[in-house]
């Protein structure tokens, strides 16, 4: 289900899946009986050395079946920022493979998340992030994020997001494309607000994309399978990614796993060169590929995806929408069962409060205490509940939602 229960016995309804990731809900049976299947079969073992089992075989295939058009190769990793990381030596290793191995710097977003490793933070773009641990690593540069309602000042949307796109071109332009290997983006920033790009902003960057020798990473791990009501976030936006990070909703967080989903077009160049020296000890760890496999089955029998695309994802994009006339709200956006309201001093200007204020702190604490959590970035409230939520639960998220966004008025009117 999409509630839990804190220590004093109180009911609260999850509007951030845990950390976007418990697609299925809470509770599932099967999901534990595969995990506890998998460890009196086999487990551990690795998947090095040319060697393999079943279950990591299997879900490679089923995600392979699931994943755009002519990506067909999964690397397995613990989370998604070992995947990024992994990423990264692999794009600098396909271009040293191609001879060009001065092709070594990648493009990320600013306020764009990609982990919290060494590499996963670098190619994020949060500046306090960065501050912490003297990021970003050479090799690394950012662009502008396509955030209209914070960063577009008096260009229209539409306007805006052409703009924003581009900036790549402009980047590439200056560093030179010979020394440029990749840019990594998600197809909607998650962490950095539920950032959903002006409709002009995709379709540039792959104009743009198609102009020059360098590959497009997907940062899939909020967006893959079904947040957006399709299976990944490229699909929705008709992205043709040469590499895709995954995790999360892979094993809707029952355990670790992540993985980088590799295209044949990458693929055939390291395979000719040899092995690709890379590897973590729980790389494709079976539990974590069963509990994968199960998942997946449940996605698919269940039909969630399909469901969150004609039904549950409209409704819940209709009943957000309607927060939007609160004094308090700026902006409501989202997509699939993805959304962030922005909370603002002034409605017409976009004003935010100043920061000391800690507005979305407030609003955050307000759901907690009324049995509803929501995520703070800033002063833009996110949500991102289990795709399996219901109409009558959309309808108490909101509800609380609004009774949230009075009692946070009231405080700042005092």
């Amino acid at each position: 289900g999409v509630h839990l229960w804190d220590s004093e016995g109180n009911k609260i309804l999850d509007g951030m899946a845990g950390l976007w990731c418990v697609a299925v809900g809470y509770g599932r049976e099967e999901l534990v009986e595969a995990a506890a299947t998998q460890m009196r079969q086999l487990p551990f073992y690795n998947t090095f050395f040319q060697t393999a089992h079943p279950p990591v075989l299997e879900l490679a295939h089923a995600i392979a079946q699931l994943a755009p058009a002519g990506m067909n190769h999964v690397f397995f990793t613990g989370s998604g920022s070992e995947g990024n990381d992994t990423m990264l030596r692999l794009v600098r290793h396909y271009w040293a493979c191609k001879g060009q191995p001065q092709k070594k710097i990648i493009i990320g977003r600013d306020n764009g998340y990609h982990g919290s490793t060494v590499a996963g933070a670098s190619l994020g773009g949060m500046k306090f992030m960065h501050e912490q641990g003297d990021l970003p690593i050479p090799g690394i540069a950012h662009i502008p994020q396509p955030y209209w309602f914070g960063e577009g000042g008096d260009m229209s949307p539409a306007a805006f997001g052409i703009w924003a796109a581009d900036q790549l071109e402009k980047k590439i332009l200056e560093l030179g494309e010979e020394n440029v290997a990749a840019f990594i983006a998600e197809p909607i920033q998650g962490a950095g607000g539920v950032i959903i790009p002006p409709e002009t902003y995709w379709p540039r960057i792959k104009e743009i994309l198609g102009k020059y020798d360098i590959l497009f990473v997907a940062d899939e791990v909020i967006c893959g399978f079904g947040r957006t009501g399709e299976w990944f976030g490229s699909q929705y936006y008709d992205l043709k990614p040469d590499l895709m990070t995954i995790a999360k909703g892979l094993t809707s967080g029952y355990v670790p796993m992540g993985g980088l989903i590799v295209s044949d077009k990458v693929f055939e160049v390291i395979e000719a060169h040899g092995d690709f020296n890379h590897g973590f000890t729980y790389s494709g760890h079976p539990v974590a590929a069963a509990v994968g496999l199960e998942n997946l089955r449940i996605l698919r029998e269940e039909g969630i995806v399909e469901r969150v695309k004609a039904e549950t994802a409209p409704y819940l994009q209709r009943r957000l929408r309607e927060l939007a006339n609160h004094p308090l709200v700026g902006e409501v956006r989202g997509v699939g069962m993805l959304g962030a309201i922005e909370l603002v001093q002034d409605k017409a200007t976009r004003t935010r409060y100043p920061g000391d204020k800690a507005v979305g702190m407030i609003c955050r604490g307000h759901c907690f205490n009324n049995g509803l959590i929501m995520r703070a970035v800033g002063d833009t409230m996110i949500i991102a509940p289990p795709l399996v939520i219901s109409q009558a639960e959309v309808d108490e998220l909101v509800e609380k939602a609004r009774k949230c966004l009075d009692l946070t008025l009231r405080d700042l009117s005092v």
